[in-house]
């Protein structure tokens, strides 16, 4: 912290002490506080006061972070963003987790101590927002639904919404459809991986298939594929050109970049840490059809095309993933993940979502899979989905991110949403920030592959 920096905070926390809490009228005269501090868990956090607070606080849950990757506080998704919300008053907190990792089981509890934190230096906000990216938008949604006297509304971000138990069932799928079709004998383990060791191991020998296979043109009918499983776009990396509707092989080939990164990071690297958490394999395909599964695909004529220009028959490759041997969860270890990182569906304040369409890590379709969730509880009117016409992962502009920002905050005080269509929305992130991008467009997600919630009792872990 630089000396400035850390004289102003001592400062601040001197007056905190001899007059206690500081209301946003008392504060408009003050310097800007800038306060970092550590949490009882070990976890720290982080805290940005305007001079001239509006009395809004947002509680920024950041994405997710490797096992043993460096973990300092985050209270905003950039610094763009941040500049422009400490310059329009608003408040931004947030902390590590307390370890990294699948680490809802303390993001939680971190995040609203954090909130504990700052109440006690700055006395309680007018107005108290939860918003998060990726898998901070997962935190979010589970503050949303177990904590919601401590908010007045969330806004989730590119977020892990479809939950713990459908995501890691999802990823389950392509990699199981790689092995079978490109490396049948392998012996790759796709659960139950022991170590990082032995998970790097196994990605290394189905990325060295993968890689082979993308040089034939039935090999790359065949990653297309299996990126359909799991709803990879052809257009996931903004530094792609945007490839026509029936541009298949390019599609294909952002594909191929989209299906490496799986395999190198979610597939096996993350999997064998959150099975460390959870105690055995969370997973499962028993019971699944893939054929019925490619069908309801929005990728499905693609894969018909490149099938169809590689002279190879899909039915008897659908066929052959039907017929192999089947991954069976841990059902202890699904159990827990589905306890701590799904969801119920129960909202009681309003929440936003947004999320790219050409997102490759967390597709657009896991906003389907909450959808379903929070119908089915009853609670469909406090949800609302938009939708920016971009390609990546949390590649939002910062105007993007405050639009959705007074969206939510229109719904919270009034009721009722309003102004929160695509050209409103573009209007409101272009007088936020003129200077990046509007992108909201009229968008619809297809249906997640295999949805998972706690709202619908026939989602049974199959063990």
């Amino acid at each position: 912290m630089k000396t400035r920096t850390r004289t102003r905070t001592l400062v601040v926390l001197a007056a905190l002490l001899l007059c206690g809490p500081i209301s946003p009228a008392a504060r408009a005269a003050d310097s800007t506080a800038h306060v970092e501090g550590t949490l009882p868990s070990g976890a720290a956090y982080l805290m940005d006061i305007p001079a001239r607070w509006n009395g809004t606080v947002l509680l920024y849950s950041h994405g997710y972070r490797p096992a043993g990757s460096p973990n300092p506080a985050q209270n905003a998704p950039d610094d763009a963003t941040k500049s422009l919300l400490l310059n329009a008053g608003y408040a931004l907190v947030g902390s590590s987790y307390a370890t990294t990792g699948w680490a809802v089981t303390d993001a939680v509890p971190d995040q609203l101590a954090t909130l504990d934190a700052f109440t006690g230096r700055f006395g309680p906000a007018r107005e108290t927002i939860a918003w998060g990216t990726s898998y901070g938008g997962l935190v979010t949604t589970a503050i949303a639904e177990r904590h919601p006297q401590r908010i007045n509304g969330s806004l989730s971000m590119c977020g892990l919404v479809q939950g713990g138990v459908a995501n890691w069932n999802s990823t389950l799928d392509p990699v199981f459809a790689l092995r079978t079709l490109l490396a049948p004998d392998s012996g790759i383990p796709l659960t139950g991986l022991g170590s990082q060791s032995e998970a790097a191991a196994a990605a290394n020998t189905l990325s060295a298939a993968v890689t082979g296979a993308q040089s034939t043109s039935t090999g790359r009918a065949r990653i297309a594929l299996a990126a359909a499983l799991h709803n990879i776009p052809g257009w996931n990396n903004p530094a792609q050109p945007r490839p026509a509707p029936t541009d298949w092989d390019t599609q294909e080939a952002n594909q191929y970049q989209g299906i490496m990164g799986l395999i190198l990071y979610p597939a096996f690297s993350w999997r064998q840490e959150a099975e460390g958490r959870v105690g055995g394999n969370m997973s499962w395909n028993t019971g699944v059809d893939y054929t019925a599964m490619l069908h309801r695909s929005p990728l499905h004529k693609e894969v018909t095309e490149l099938y169809s220009k590689a002279g190879l028959s899909l039915r008897d490759d659908l066929t052959a993933l039907n017929k192999a041997p089947r991954v069976k969860a841990d059902r202890g270890a699904a159990e827990k993940m589905a306890r701590t990182s799904s969801f119920t569906g129960r909202l009681t304040k309003p929440q936003l979502d947004i999320h790219t369409t050409g997102d490759g890590l967390i597709p657009v379709q896991a906003e389907s899979a909450l959808r379903r969730a929070v119908a089915a509880a009853g609670a469909a009117p406090l949800l609302r989905q938009s939708y920016v016409e971009n390609a990546g992962h949390c590649t939002f502009s910062p105007g993007e991110q405050i639009a959705a920002l007074h969206t939510l905050e229109d719904r919270i005080a009034s009721g009722r949403w309003k102004a929160a269509d695509p050209d409103a929305l573009n209007a409101r992130a272009t007088e936020a920030d003129p200077s990046t991008p509007a992108r909201y467009g009229h968008y619809r997600p297809a249906s997640y592959p295999r949805p998972y919630d706690l709202a619908h009792p026939a989602d049974r872990v199959r063990g």
